[in-house]
């Protein structure tokens, strides 16, 4: 379950209208430790355009694929991070929280302010399992004590 403003979304609707994505926070309520990250709501894929279409196209020019445009997996999403998604399995779902932190509606607003609540929420520094910051800034790459 996803949360946002505090109230539990169960579809789209319960999101803002032309709304592109979110930026999101899970946090493990046993460790606290927690990840940041962003997730298009829509999902946007180019596939071959069958025989009959390809048949169908009278300037050779044209591409011979088609735009599908679909709800992404966001209602079941729960990052990408092979340490958050091992620590998933370890302790159950129900040991996380999923909150969305900011609702953008465009692309670049998106990894905007993903890097600007990674950022807030110094996820290179606390205890969390971001380890970089858009595939640029990585940890390892700060002077940390220890």
């Amino acid at each position: 379950m996803w949360k946002y403003k505090g109230k539990e979304v169960k579809s789209l609707e319960d999101l803002p209208e032309n709304a592109h994505g979110f930026v999101y926070l899970i946090e493990n309520t046993v460790t606290k430790k927690f990840y940041v990250g962003k997730k298009n709501l829509i999902s946007v894929t180019n596939k071959p355009l069958t025989k009959k279409e390809l048949s169908e196209i009278t300037d050779k020019r044209k591409s011979k694929k088609k735009q599908v445009i679909k709800e992404s997996n966001w209602m079941s999403y729960w990052g990408s991070n092979k340490e958050l998604l091992s620590d998933i399995r370890e302790y159950g779902q129900d040991k996380f929280e999923r909150s969305i932190l900011k609702v953008c509606f465009s692309k670049k607003e998106l990894t905007y302010y993903e890097i600007h609540f990674q950022c807030k929420h110094d996820v290179l520094t606390e205890n969390s399992y971001n380890d970089n910051i858009l595939g640029k800034f990585y940890r390892k790459d700060l002077h940390l004590p220890g």
